[in-house]
């Protein structure tokens, strides 16, 4: 029997999610991140093989996507966030055209078309209050767990927003509501609202065109499918059973499924992992956001495959040989 494995390795959450040759879901496994990655998917990885009952032999290969792909040792394939979310949602949802994607330090508009390939995008990074961890962050402040989120929300009679788009001044604002005797589930209720509205618009920057999915941890909180679909006036696709928390592991699961597929029909092997090729990073890349970092990149459109965005590095001319330079 054919298993595969995809890896969704994000700032937040690490997920896992085994299929087997007919594309059914065999087991799944969902952990924090925290600051180790390889460790992260390493464990996360141990869980789903106990909730399968399989063993690592029987994994014929693993795709990895998120934030820290490049850190999973026994990946065959990294497969951009982007492509992984858009290839995995037209499979569940043939439908699908519009995919919004709320995760912990991030928000991703993605229209797509009817075979999955990444037409256009957006990313909302600027600002906590822009992303699910701001609902974290304002519930751990009143007393909730993330749990407890979407079922207090859903107590809610008069929600009372959020106008801040700063994650601090918004803080302020919460302990402000609080003071002024705003009852707690309007407050988190409101907050919900604030960030559906920012979702929504970051979603008209890419064109709104029907089948709209959400993925992402906060498709386990109701009352956050409610404000978004209350801001968009349209139904948003949910896949059942807890999967749209784990849509990217899934289409990283799908397409390295596909991948093997292909290999199989053509007689070729399964090709080595990262570690196997000596490519496998214990770290994450760091990033230098200075504004004199030299970062001379170009983008190109996305490619015919789906895979989004490519990039091209610009290497730094060599320095002009001693003879060629201008006398002090």
């Amino acid at each position: 029997m054919t298993h595969v494995v995809g890896l969704d390795i994000g700032s937040t959450y690490t997920k896992a999610i085994c299929l087997d040759g007919d594309r059914k879901v065999v087991g799944t496994a969902v952990r924090r991140t925290g600051f180790k990655l390889a460790q992260a998917s390493e464990a996360v990885f141990e869980d789903l093989l106990a909730n399968c009952g399989l063993q690592r032999p029987d994994i014929l290969y693993v795709g990895a996507t998120g934030y820290g792909r490049y850190t999973v040792p026994y990946r065959h394939a990294q497969i951009t966030e982007l492509t992984a979310h858009a290839q995995a949602a037209v499979h569940l949802f043939p439908d699908t055209r519009t995919i919004l994607d709320i995760g912990g330090q991030d928000i991703k508009a993605i229209k797509v078309d009817a075979q999955g390939r990444v037409k256009a995008f957006r990313l909302n990074d600027k600002c906590a209050a822009g992303t699910g961890a701001f609902l974290e962050k304002t519930a751990r402040y009143l007393g909730l767990t993330t749990e407890d989120i979407g079922p207090y929300a859903l107590r809610s009679t008069a929600p009372k927003s959020i106008s801040s788009v700063c994650a601090v001044f918004a803080e302020s604002e919460v302990i402000n509501h609080l003071s002024n005797g705003i009852p707690a589930e309007d407050i988190m209720m409101g907050a919900m609202v604030s960030l559906g509205g920012r979702a929504i618009q970051l979603m008209r920057r890419v064109g709104l065109e029907p089948g709209f999915m959400l993925t992402g941890g906060m498709t386990r909180n109701e009352a956050m499918v409610k404000a978004l679909e209350q801001a968009l006036g349209e139904t948003f696709h949910v896949a059942p059973n807890g999967l749209g928390q784990l849509n990217g592991a899934y289409g990283a699961a799908y397409l390295g499924l596909r991948r093997v597929e292909k290999l199989l029909a053509e007689g070729k092997p399964i090709p080595p992992t990262a570690a196997q090729l000596g490519q496998a990073q214990t770290t994450a890349t760091v990033r230098r956001w200075s504004a004199m970092a030299a970062t001379r990149r170009r983008f190109e459109p996305c490619g015919d495959t789906g895979e989004c965005p490519v990039v091209i590095k610009v290497t730094k001319p060599a320095p002009a040989a001693a003879s060629e330079q201008a006398p002090a």
